[in-house]
């Protein structure tokens, strides 16, 4: 027996114990070796026709004996290749192979030479028996993966290799006889070895067609060997594109759009994303995983890479294959370089292309899109202080409340004199908004607000500071507010603050109309601004209000003759109003007040006689006046 030197043995129990992740990729790793030596035999057949055959790859299990077998008519090894290859941990024959042909054969997936020994992680013993092209003995290599291994010769009919890995007994909550099982391996070759561009073949167990108990077993390829975004868009159909999204995304609903793409330059790499049709259960949650499906060479290396897209438009899912990746020794991760940046670069500027050829030409499908992930890319607009506003500035959308439908800045800013504001709307809802009380004033000089309904939204506009020249408004602000001539009601305004004290400061507005009060806000602190950072809990931030009051409404005009007792309660419910216009929660002298100003009525109404009360009470007290009663009157008269 032949030890590994020490140094392999370090690496081996490194390779067994924490260079992978998931012990299911040792058949990855198995069958991308197994391609590996497939691509050397098809290359070499190109000069010799003789080395030309069915290419392909077999599974085949024995679970009495408790083995499973991958099977390849690839190029094959002899003793000295087993020696170089198996003998010493890292050393690459694909690698070797590479330099031998003087090329850089891009297909050729092993670089490391350790894929192999990702077989101990499951294996008690692993078992490789080649014979190599253009020689006629085969050798057997066998180890347990920790006293070394032995060489000797062996039989082999044909060339190529047969990996014979018997698996570890069943404990300790290890269930290594999965690995026997049709199903297990039907569904690892599916995840990640789909895209080999080679057959791989498996004997699965199937029912008798006279509907017996009797079985047969029938050689089945597991894989579809052809990626779908490695062929022609003219071959490609939407039928087809959907099947394929629904079924590697489990998504039983088709997507809302396609994006495809092949590069070739600096870096090469091909692209099949999409767009879902709504966000998954948990999109806007942390426990959300964003990325693409990452593959090498048509192998699966990364379910989802979160490298290649950024988090706002994490609701893209997709597949990019490149042969230009920096992986890792395991290839389950990546090494962060220029290659993958400019990988990342390319989607997002294709996805964003994308985006802004369907507002143009297929607006009603962007604004599906938008309706569903509009709130990612507004937050793609404001995150990293707004590092990406300008790209993505154009692709938002705001419902307009003239034209009753969502429109872009640019279409907004169109139909705005020059130096007007862009006036906006803060609120939950686009019903709440509509119903605000400044909304009347705007639409009575012909002015279109957009409605701003997410929380993001002010904090956007506040970055960009304007469009086209053209500066963000908000119609709640109270900062520029243009007084009305207040001149005869400067009392009126001053009670009407003292009654107020320092819940907000009083000014005259002519923003109103049928609304007698409103709510604004003065400085940097808006009220939607004020509640957002409440909900974070910064309790300590808050806006400076200002309850601008309308002079000409009647409910107004009446204060001037009021007791202080009605005039305050009347101001602490117009207050009150104008908090539940803007969405805020009412005082609790609210209630009382409301409720003194209306028995109030309901007691001077009952005070002033009705003609009939007047008339029974003048029936009742009728009688025969007196003399002193004549003399009273006669005296009143004078």
């Amino acid at each position: 027996m032949k030890e590994f030197k020490a140094q392999s043995k370090k690496l081996l129990d490194l390779v067994v114990n924490s260079i992978y992740v998931n012990r299911e990729i040792f058949l990855r790793e198995l069958i991308s070796n197994a391609s590996d030596a497939l691509d050397k035999r098809r290359f070499m057949s190109l000069t010799d026709s003789s080395l030309d055959a069915d290419f392909g790859i077999e599974l085949k299990t024995d679970k009495a004996a408790r083995t499973l077998t991958v099977s390849d008519n690839g190029v094959g090894m002899n003793e000295k290749d087993l020696e170089d290859n198996l003998g010493v941990i890292a050393a690459s024959g694909t690698e070797a192979f590479k330099k031998e042909q003087g090329k850089t054969d891009e297909q050729l997936i092993g670089q490391f030479g350790v894929g192999f020994y990702s077989s101990f992680m499951v294996a008690e013993k692993v078992t490789v028996i080649s014979r190599k092209v253009g020689e006629t003995k085969a050798y057997k290599w066998e180890s347990n993966g920790v006293d070394g291994y032995e060489i000797s010769p062996a039989d082999r009919a044909e060339i190529g290799t047969d990996i014979i890995v018997k698996l570890k007994p069943d404990g300790d909550g290890d269930n290594y006889s999965e690995y026997l099982g049709d199903y297990t391996l039907k569904t690892l070759v599916k995840k990640y070895s789909d895209y080999i561009r080679y057959p791989i073949r498996m004997l699965e167990e199937k029912k008798a067609d006279n509907g017996g108990d009797a079985s047969v077993y029938e050689l089945t390829v597991l894989n579809s060997m052809t990626p779908v975004w490695k062929k022609k868009k003219s071959e490609l159909g939407e039928t087809e594109l959907d099947e394929f999204y629904k079924h590697n995304f489990r998504d039983y609903r088709a997507p809302l759009h396609n994006i495809s793409t092949r590069v070739e330059g600096a870096v090469d790499y091909t692209a099949l994303m999409f767009v879902p049709s709504e966000p998954s259960y948990d999109y806007y949650t942390k426990d959300y995983k964003r990325g693409l499906s990452l593959y090498c060479n048509g192998v699966m290396v990364m379910e989802k890479c979160a490298e290649l897209v950024p988090e706002y438009l994490g609701f893209v899912r997709g597949i990019v294959d490149t042969p230009d990746l920096a992986l890792n020794i395991s290839r389950e991760t990546l090494q962060h370089d220029r290659r993958l940046v400019a990988i990342a670069n390319g989607l997002e500027k294709k996805i964003l292309a994308e985006f802004d050829k369907l507002l143009k030409n297929d607006r009603e499908k962007y604004e599906k899109i938008f309706t569903q992930f509009g709130k990612a890319i507004k937050f793609g607009a404001y995150d990293n202080f707004g590092a990406n506003k300008d790209k993505l500035k154009d692709l938002l959308l705001y419902r307009s409340d003239a034209d009753k439908k969502l429109i872009t800045f640019k279409e907004y800013a169109e139909k705005l004199d020059k130096d007007a504001p862009v006036l906006y709307a803060c609120g939950e809802t686009a019903e709440k908004i509509s119903m605000l009380p400044q909304l009347e004033g705007a639409r009575e000089s012909g002015k279109d607000v957009l409605y701003f309904t997410d929380p993001v939204d002010e904090f956007i506009a506040r970055m960009l500071e304007n469009y086209d020249g053209h500066k963000f408004e908000n119609i709640a602000d109270g900062t520029k507010e243009s007084k009305p001539s207040a001149e005869g009601h400067e009392k009126l305004l001053e009670r009407i603050q003292n009654s107020l004290g320092k819940k907000a400061k009083v000014a005259a507005t002519d923003k109103l109309k049928s609304y007698p009060v409103c709510l604004a806000a003065k400085g940097d602190v808006s009220l939607e601004m004020e509640r957002i950072m409440q909900a974070m809990g910064g309790n300590g931030v808050k806006a400076e209000r200002v309850l601008q009051v309308n002079l000409e409404h009647p409910v107004i005009a009446n204060m001037e003759t009021m007791t202080d007792d009605a005039f305050n309660d009347t101001v602490t419910v117009l207050y009150n109003e104008a908090l539940i216009a803007e969405g805020y929660k009412t005082e609790p002298e609210f209630l009382t007040a409301l409720n003194k100003l209306l028995s109030g009525a309901r007691s001077a109404k009952q005070t002033k006689p009705t003609a009939t009360a007047a008339k029974k009470s003048c029936h009742a007290t009728s009688k025969k006046p007196t003399a002193t009663d004549k003399t009273k009157s006669n005296g009143d008269e004078k």
